[in-house]
């Protein structure tokens, strides 16, 4: 049988991506629709969102570390198993416990993809500028995966109602499958070891407690009981897992993946610039709907100046990085991100889109897609073939925590200063004056992270040494 081209398998694997990313924004614009369509309340409409951010982030881990111990492939193909199941049953869910019990499902299919996804990817090609060129294409498909979901989210619900958002994501998720079981080749896993099971539990409720607790901060209140007793049941479970990860022999996150200090470094810069990247893509469209009195498709239409300048900028990525080392391009990335959500925090009560929106999501689009493409390169640079799905695992956890972090931070902040705003500005105002600090705590965010990258990275260039990581995604390649 003839293998397929390296080409074909890293398209199946992006589509695999782009549809983890898709999901967790299409719903964004939707959410008042499914809300009367499903008859939520507005706790329960926020979970709508929440439940599948917070089985994505929990689990992730989990899910690489399994990438790695049972092979990847067959990873892959649960996650995307589980993945559509749960969106098929949310397109058809009519009470409002079903349909957050799917957006759960969804997540935790999304943290068995992921992981396992990145790490084939990378293992198609030796690090170098092939490598490169993958991370590009996973860098536009990840951002343009977080726009097309407000399109095509926009489109769908205006066109066919909210169900066939859900129903779109499931179709779009049997093709992925289908074609991974034709394009991607079986591998033996990649390592042996013993499965780490009281150590996940223990970072699995961790995460969970943590994330919880940010996301229910944004309603409740930073110094609601519930919202303290989550964060320190989440502190003491990390100290347990802390612990567990002591005392076994093959733990989940094995001390050899933080050698030399640069992977813990860097997934803290991917922390940072995760935790604008959530709000981006939630502030954005509700100042269209909520201020400039869009639609949902309109709303979703006016995210594709952003998805193109995301695909621009992933593409120049790797050329940027030959011509100039990482650590300039990743600097350089973050400050005109940083830039964008500058020029965002000025946006007006009675502006329009083409004078307030279409030039900073232009400008943030390519900021955000190269420091993300460099920024994953950078985190998984050195790590051994072994623990590729660990890795990965370990950088869409950061980002997706950042992410959680933020999005509960700045809608705080925003909130409270929409509050106080109301009292002597009329409604619109007062709303815009809560998104415009929330873009400019962003960009001040993106421009301590850019500060901190320049101490954190080091000039790189291309790595001509044979990857480390076993070559068997590719029939013939050991």
């Amino acid at each position: 049988m003839r293998k397929p081209p390296p080409g074909a398998v890293l398209a199946v694997l992006a589509a695999g991506q782009f549809t983890v990313m898709l999901a967790t924004s299409i719903v964004n614009v939707a959410l008042p629709q499914i809300r009367d369509g499903v008859g939520l309340s507005d706790t329960a409409t926020t979970w709508v969102v929440n439940a599948y951010g917070l089985a994505f982030g929990a689990l992730l881990l989990a899910g690489g570390r399994a990438a790695d111990l049972l092979g990847r492939r067959r990873v892959l193909l649960v996650g995307l198993g589980t993945f559509g199941a749960a969106s098929a049953t949310a397109a058809l869910a009519s009470s409002p416990g079903v349909l957050i019990a799917a957006r759960a499902a969804q997540g935790a299919g999304a943290a068995a993809i992921a992981p396992a996804a990145l790490a084939l990817a990378m293992g198609l090609r030796p690090p170098g500028p092939g490598r490169n060129r993958a991370l590009a294409v996973w860098g536009a498909v990840s951002g343009a995966g977080g726009a097309a979901g407000v399109v095509l989210g926009g489109l769908l619900t205006q066109a066919w109602g909210w169900p066939w958002i859900f129903h779109a994501v499931a179709i779009g998720t049997v093709a992925v499958l289908a074609a991974t079981v034709l394009l991607v080749p079986s591998a033996a896993p990649a390592d042996r070891a013993g499965f780490d099971l009281a150590g996940t539990a223990a970072s699995a409720l961790a995460l969970t407690a943590l994330v919880w607790g940010l996301t229910t901060a944004r309603r409740a209140g930073w110094t609601d009981t519930r919202v303290l007793a989550a964060f320190v049941a989440a502190a003491a479970l990390a100290l347990l897992f802390l612990r567990i990860e002591r005392g076994v022999p093959a733990p989940l996150v094995p001390p050899r993946l933080f050698a030399g200090g640069n992977v813990a470094a860097r997934n803290l810069l991917m922390a940072l610039f995760g935790s604008t990247w959530i709000a981006l893509f939630y502030f954005l469209p509700l100042y269209q709907q909520q201020v400039l009195g869009e639609d949902s498709l309109t709303t979703g239409l006016g995210q594709l100046p952003l998805a193109c300048a995301n695909m621009v900028g992933a593409a120049l990525a790797p050329a940027l990085a030959r011509r100039v080392g990482n650590r300039a391009v990743v600097v350089g990335a973050l400050l005109t991100e940083a830039a964008g959500m500058l020029w965002l925090s000025r946006i007006s009560a009675h502006g329009g889109f083409l004078t307030d929106v279409l030039g900073p999501s232009v400008l943030v689009g390519i900021g955000l897609s190269i420091a993300f493409v460099q920024l994953t390169a950078l985190s998984v640079e050195g790590v051994a073939g072994a623990d590729a799905g660990l890795a990965g695992g370990l950088v869409n956890t950061t980002r997706q925590v950042g992410g959680a972090v933020g999005l509960a931070v700045l809608a705080t902040v925003a909130g409270t200063v929409t509050a106080h705003a109301t009292d002597h500005q009329l409604h619109l105002e007062a709303l815009t004056s809560g998104y415009r600090t929330a873009f400019a705590a962003s960009a001040a965010v993106l421009a301590a992270t850019a500060l901190l990258a320049a101490r954190l990275t080091r000039r790189t260039a291309p790595a001509t040494t044979p990857d480390p990581a076993p070559r068997s995604v590719v029939p013939g390649r050991h």
